[in-house]
């Protein structure tokens, strides 16, 4: 895209969808990673967030969204006194990742359905733009 080239639909739409599938899979690896015990908590997995930043096109007066870092987030992680498990410190603890599935899996039926319809604003754009395209002939 050049600074002369205005923002199309299908380009604000594809940027959206790219965003939300960063956030699907930063979900997707909090989830695999929920109870993965550590040695530290510095070792511990914590919570990935993708942080979106908006953008507006003066052109087309459109904004679009972009990933604009991935940071951790959420709860430390809790220390839990195992000294059987072979991942436990020298005074005997381990340190669970602080992953809660529950707002895990609501983000991640929002971003689906924030991906869908992005799917279906491109579509609708696809259908006007082709019928608009037959009734000039």
């Amino acid at each position: 895209m050049t600074a002369t080239s205005p923002m199309t639909i299908f380009q604000v739409a594809g940027r959206a969808m790219s965003a939300q599938l960063t956030r699907m899979n930063t979900t997707a690896s909090n989830l695999a990673n929920a109870g993965g015990v550590a040695g530290s908590a510095d070792a511990a997995y914590k919570t990935m967030k993708p942080v979106f930043r908006t953008s507006f096109d003066q052109a087309t007066g459109l904004s679009t969204v972009d990933v604009q870092q991935i940071v951790t987030a959420g709860e430390a992680p809790t220390k839990r006194y195992d000294p059987a498990n072979p991942m436990a410190d020298k005074d005997g603890n381990v340190f669970e990742a602080a992953v809660d599935e529950s707002r895990e899996l609501v983000d991640m039926m929002e971003t689906a359905r924030t991906y869908q319809n992005n799917v279906e604003v491109m579509q609708t754009a696809k259908t006007l733009i082709l019928d608009t395209i037959k009734m000039g002939r």
